[in-house]
């Protein structure tokens, strides 16, 4: 029997509410106490002990607790569970007004933008909200939102970044939960049933991470990792070229197949990361190299990846964020700051509209076009896989 999901659960209950809640199996249904011996207070939920029901059972303690700390012993805790109610993480946010603000954050829209590609998947998003059994988070919310919109389409495309940017809006904005996010990887992707899926970050999951961190130092490496792509070895090996006009990573990875080969030195290039109105976020990196802005130690025994998974591990919101890539049966590691370098490499576009080559993106990274399409191709969208044909034809028609 598979009790690994018990495990996770309680982790994820200690993670987001703190000490004194626990839950057992009561009979075959979750059971949640509050407090320590001989004052446990507790209450069996409707929701069943088991692996299905666990994340969803999560999603609504987090909410008992928030009302029951706010009523600071006025209310006990089988009176905030019935406050939250059944449909409980819906109605303790207000969506109506959350969407009124949004209009009012979206200036640069025009109104007809708004009427063709915003509204009408908000609206599909709202119909879901009011059903008997409503979605619990954000990816089986855009599930039901884009359902109507067939797949790989230019239509659905449209669709699926507008509801994606009013949910990154109501969680970073105006405070609704974070499982409201909407999910990482796009209906395109590809995951494998037989290998864990490296997690690509989002760039609202990476801002979060980097603003929970108080050591700037730390917030410099991950600053890094995340712009530019970088494996971990990669932050002891940069440096500036051209005047500090270039940012070079001098680290040398064994490559597979031929005895003492390896990469080369690479120019990196960054992708940066952008806020919730999507302006790009510049960190300055180039000049911090430059100058040779200090970095935290990274000499311990086990080498840079050691030293930077064991920061992360003491991190909240990293483990937090292994909890929502686990939702998705993903792999969240250190080196998802480079899954999403290639994520955006490949479904972000340039200003011109057009998107980057593969080797472009391979070359940025450091490893060869071949690896490169072995490890990230499930991020290579339907319309890009189209421009690439029709960019070929159009080259042997000009000769």
């Amino acid at each position: 029997m598979n009790e690994q999901w018990i495990k996770t659960f309680r982790n994820a209950l200690k993670s987001k509410v703190g000490k004194g809640w626990n839950v057992i199996n009561s009979r075959g249904y979750i059971r949640l106490q509050v407090g320590k011996k001989p004052n446990i207070t507790s209450i069996t939920t409707h929701y069943k002990w088991s692996e299905d029901d666990w994340l969803d059972a999560l999603n609504r303690i987090v909410l008992v607790h928030k009302e029951f700390e706010e009523a600071k012993g006025k209310l006990d805790l089988k009176s905030c569970y019935a406050i939250v109610g059944s449909a409980s993480n819906l109605a303790s946010h207000d969506w109506n007004e959350a969407l009124e603000k949004y209009k009012l954050f979206k200036t640069r829209v025009n109104a007809k933008t708004w009427r063709t590609k915003h509204q009408p998947v908000i609206l599909e998003a709202f119909k879901a909200l009011q059903k008997k059994r409503p979605p619990k988070n954000g990816e089986q919310l855009c599930e039901f939102a884009l359902s109507k919109w067939s797949k790989g389409s230019q239509q659905r495309r449209h669709m699926r970044l507008a509801i994606y940017s009013f949910l990154n809006y109501v969680v970073n904005r105006e405070d609704f939960p974070t499982y409201w996010l909407p999910p990482a990887i796009t209906d395109d992707e590809v995951v494998s049933k037989t290998k864990r899926i490296g997690f690509p970050l989002t760039d609202s999951q990476i801002l979060r991470l980097i603003n929970s961190i108080k050591n700037p130092k730390w917030r410099f490496v991950f600053q890094l990792m995340a712009t530019y792509g970088l494996r971990p070895n990669d932050i002891k090996h940069l440096h500036t070229r051209n005047n500090g006009k270039e940012i070079w990573s001098d680290y040398r990875k064994s490559q597979g197949g031929k005895k003492g080969s390896t990469t080369e030195p690479r120019q990196l290039c960054a992708l940066f990361l952008q806020d919730i109105d999507n302006s790009s976020i510049n960190w300055n990196l180039m000049k911090r190299i430059h100058i040779k802005e200090e970095l935290p130690p990274l000499n311990d025994a086990g080498g840079v990846g050691q030293a930077v998974g064991r920061f992360l591990r003491d991190n909240k919101v990293w483990q937090e964020l292994k909890l929502e890539a686990l939702a998705e049966k993903q792999q969240l590691t250190p080196y998802s700051f480079r899954h999403r370098y290639a994520y955006v490499g490949h479904n972000r576009p340039k200003e011109n509209g057009s998107y980057r080559a593969p080797k472009q993106i391979a070359d940025a990274m450091g490893h060869s076009l071949d690896v490169h399409l072995i490890s990230y191709s499930r991020f290579m969208t339907k319309e890009l896989a189209a421009n690439f044909d029709q960019e070929i034809v159009k080259e042997k028609i000009q000769r």
